[in-house]
């Protein structure tokens, strides 16, 4: 005979929360906040750009990347020689900050004792915080009165000193952030010191360098304080046999000149730097994002 017995299932307890529960309310009065914080953290850089683009790009032509600053009162114009200027005065920048960056920051990580590093670090931070306008003042007394005239050296002196702590720290924590079992796994296959930093550490932080030095460049190319110190301006083109020891045009510094001076064709051409500027920085931290797309390790 069957039996009708059936034993009741418990009911097991729901994991839906009340929508008018203080738990439930409190999140989403939290994530609202964070929302709101988040876009008025944005406001300002996308108010920035918007001007930026609108005010620039419709003075954009092939003729601003092909002539020079003109004269006040004179229609027309544009800023290769600053394009150039720029490119070549951070170039300058790079090419003497990197390698010290990048070695400093390898003996920070891998050589050096507790001490050492602790001062090093320590007074990278300070240099960090140095105002641009300092180091304009100190490459102007370092470089421009020894060689008793402004020029793209001593520019790309000056943006190299800025450039330089940037460079350091963020090499400096990529190195950090290596496996330490990868050091050792090296050392366990009979590489030399030399052989594992540049074998193994060094490929695997690559694109943490490589963003560390793309923020530097972003950085030293919208300076403006520095180079009114140690380049100055020009309206003139780069002669390339003394180009380099004589005073040198750049972006930054036009968009000074050209901004501050009544005239409506020049205040068009400071715009339109502005957003070639923007352009070159956008693709900058374009590229440090490309970089840092492989992990670290």
């Amino acid at each position: 005979m069957r039996s009708n017995y059936r034993p009741e299932v418990a009911a097991t307890p729901s994991l839906k929360r009340s929508p008018t529960s203080p738990r439930t309310l409190f999140g989403i009065l939290m994530t609202g906040l964070v929302f709101i914080c988040v876009a008025l953290a944005l406001l300002p850089l996308l108010a920035v750009l918007f001007y930026v683009i609108v005010q620039g790009v419709s003075r954009l032509n092939l003729q601003v990347f092909q002539e020079l600053p003109p004269p006040p009162l004179v229609e027309g114009g544009g800023f290769r020689n600053a394009i150039v200027g720029t490119l070549i005065m951070v170039g300058i920048g790079a090419l003497i900050s990197i390698p010290f960056g990048v070695l400093a920051a390898i003996y920070l990580s891998e050589f050096s004792t507790g001490k050492i590093a602790k001062w090093t670090r320590f007074a990278t931070n300070v240099l960090s915080g140095v105002p641009s306008i300092i180091v304009g003042v100190f490459a102007y007394g370092v470089i421009v009165l020894t060689m008793k005239t402004y020029s793209a050296w001593a520019g790309g002196f000056a943006l190299s000193i800025l450039m330089l702590p940037i460079i350091v720290r963020t090499t400096d924590e990529a190195l950090q952030l290596v496996p330490q079992e990868l050091r050792q796994a090296a050392v366990g296959l009979g590489a030399t010191d030399f052989q594992t930093v540049s074998r193994v550490v060094l490929p695997a932080a690559l694109p943490a360098i490589i963003t560390g030095t793309t923020l530097a460049i972003a950085r030293a190319a919208g300076e403006t304080a520095p180079l009114l110190f140690t380049a100055l301006f020009t309206q003139f083109g780069i002669n390339w046999s003394s180009g380099l020891f004589e005073p040198t045009a750049s972006l930054s510094v036009l968009i000074y000149n050209f901004a501050t001076v009544p005239f409506k064709n020049q205040q068009e051409l400071a715009w339109a730097a502005s957003f070639i500027l923007v352009l070159m920085v956008l693709i900058t931290s374009v590229i440090s994002r490309l970089a840092t797309a492989r992990r670290v390790y």
